[in-house]
């Protein structure tokens, strides 16, 4: 999957930023970090599909509407 692998991708950018700052952390929580980045990915593809779904609804019901009055 491709956001699995760009989550992981800026888990280590953000990685070598930490370490570049002379800090580090346990690899778990880079890994933690890359399942947080890929859920908030998600969800905000999860909201546009909700969108896009409830345009798309609305265009049926008034094509629907519309199809009832045509001449």
């Amino acid at each position: 999957m491709r956001r699995t692998q760009h989550s992981v991708e800026v888990a280590k950018r953000f990685k070598e930023l930490v370490e570049n700052a002379g800090d580090s952390l346990n690899e778990a929580h880079y890994d933690e970090l890359a399942l947080l980045i890929e859920a908030a990915v998600d969800t905000a593809l999860v909201e546009q599909l909700e969108s896009i779904g409830s345009k798309l609804d609305n265009l049926a019901h008034e094509m629907r509407h519309d199809a009832e009055f045509f001449e």
